[in-house]
């Protein structure tokens, strides 16, 4: 999981950088601080997923959050391999 968060920190980072934006104002649209960004950038697991959220957001990347689940073809046929339909069992008429 480290790896994966400091990838993310660096892609992070990079978008950041691209767009020719400082760490100041990035985290001023993010609503944290400057060191609260340093943390996320470097893919501190102590940073709260929502702030990780609120960088994107403020990189314009928030769309990016919407592909979590859109190609999952191993979840997709794990599912489908073990779906099981629930039948209820009748209901029950009340004896009057």
């Amino acid at each position: 999981m480290d790896r994966i968060l400091s990838n993310l920190g660096k892609n992070i980072k990079l978008a950041r950088l691209r767009r020719r934006l400082s760490a100041e104002i990035v985290a001023e649209r993010a609503g944290i601080s400057r060191a609260t960004l340093t943390k996320n950038e470097k893919g501190s697991s102590s940073v709260a997923m929502g702030i990780y959220a609120s960088v994107l957001f403020a990189l314009g990347l928030e769309k990016d959050l919407l592909k979590v689940d859109s190609d999952d073809a191993l979840g997709r046929k794990l599912q489908d391999l073990d779906l099981v339909v629930h039948k209820r069992a009748p209901k029950r008429k009340k004896d009057i």
